[in-house]
């Protein structure tokens, strides 16, 4: 059996039409969009053709996106920019105890600058109530930043019912949409949101490229200064073919996200099930919301089985998989999204974040959670 990459959340690779959508820009055209001249000239329509085709998919007005580098860069551009927007006269932020540490630690940084953050607690499904979020909102509030959907445990959150709850009280509303985005659908049009957070490499695309948008009803501070990129929004010369492969690896998510969306249900159902078969229902857990939950990402507990050694037993094994998020996956501390669900020690300690691609058949499936069951039954053994 080849080696097993169970870890499509953190990453994925590169689709083979996405690396040819980006490679004309790394030569013949490789110009600066800033610049004047012919060769900028091309790199500048590039760029807004790949804005016009997310734009498209998202269903919102291609002025109301930004590029940014990362996932990250697009949550922290949507706090600090609504924070320098409207800080002076409000200075409170509702969010939840699960969200990216993209999020949390902005959080942090703007509690040091003088803001009031409301960390919201979810239940042991990972979700968190409308009635808190509504409780928490106060008259000096000005953002709301709740994810779409968990990046460690799948969880996904009413964001159409907080996103209305905002609007009607007048406050900003941030998602972060990177996992979501290629999963589940997303009409900017008619959803509730002002700001949302994207990530390309999460849906086959290039690393170091993301996009924020903005709805047209509001107005952020940049981030970064120094150009005029970006219409002042986000100086610093853009990554072109970062951008149009984003563009093009989206536009492939969006035409076949339900069956691929489907696939990897049933992939996940099949590792469910072979779990089930190989080690009884109470010999693994599994985290999360039963139903309102990511398709790709599969959130499991093997009690007795310390997260380390599973992990370190599945890759000898030639089976990547993770603790959970990405950019803490090669920390040991206990997940903070675990911890925020309340959940068992013994659960939390054996968790491991199992996240599926549209290209995988279920034999790896059956493979992977097969020699999951033996180790898991061989350390419980040496016990």
């Amino acid at each position: 059996m080849n080696p097993i990459y169970l870890d499509h959340a953190a990453t994925t690779p590169v689709r083979t039409e996405v690396l040819e959508a980006m490679l004309p820009y790394f030569t013949g055209t490789f110009g600066n969009p800033s610049s004047l001249h012919a060769f900028g000239r091309e790199a500048r329509i590039a760029v807004s053709r790949s804005r016009d085709t997310l734009a498209g998919l998202l269903n919102c007005a291609p002025g109301e996106l930004i590029f940014t580098g990362s996932g990250t860069e697009s949550d922290n551009a949507a706090l600090f920019g609504a924070a320098a927007q409207f800080g002076a006269e409000r200075k409170h932020i509702v969010t939840t105890q699960v969200e990216h540490h993209a999020v949390l630690h902005a959080c942090e940084r703007l509690e040091r600058a003088g803001f009031d953050v409301t960390y919201l607690p979810v239940d042991e499904t990972g979700l968190v109530r409308v009635e808190d979020v509504e409780a928490a909102v106060r008259g000096d509030t000005m953002l709301i930043s709740v994810m779409y959907g968990n990046n460690e445990v799948g969880t996904v959150q009413p964001i159409r019912q907080i996103g209305e709850l905002a609007r009607e009280r007048g406050i900003a509303f941030h998602v972060d949409a990177v996992q979501a985005f290629g999963m589940l659908p997303i009409d900017l049009s008619e959803l509730p949101v002002d700001l949302m957070s994207f990530s390309a490499h999460k849906l086959y695309g290039p690393k170091g490229v993301g996009a924020l948008y903005v709805n047209k009803r509001i107005a952020i501070q940049p981030l970064l200064y120094g150009g005029s990129q970006e219409r002042k929004r986000r100086a610093g010369t853009e990554n072109v073919a970062g951008i149009a492969g984003f563009a093009k690896a989206a536009e492939l998510a969006v035409a076949a996200r339900q069956d691929n969306a489907r696939h990897v249900a049933e992939l996940r159902g099949c590792m469910i099930g072979t779990l089930t078969r190989e080690l009884g229902a109470d010999g693994f857990t599994v985290n999360g919301h039963p139903s309102d939950v990511l398709p790709h990402i599969l959130n499991v507990s093997f009690p007795g089985v310390d997260t380390e050694t599973m992990l370190m037993s599945l890759d000898l094994e030639g089976i990547a998989a993770a603790s959970g998020s990405a950019c803490t996956s090669g920390s040991l501390e206990l997940s903070h999204v675990l911890r925020a669900m309340k959940l068992p020690d013994a659960v939390m300690r054996s968790a491991v974040r199992f996240s599926f691609g549209y290209s995988q058949n279920f034999e790896q499936i059956r493979y992977a959670a097969e020699k999951a069951a033996t180790i898991s039954r061989r350390i419980r053994n040496r016990s």
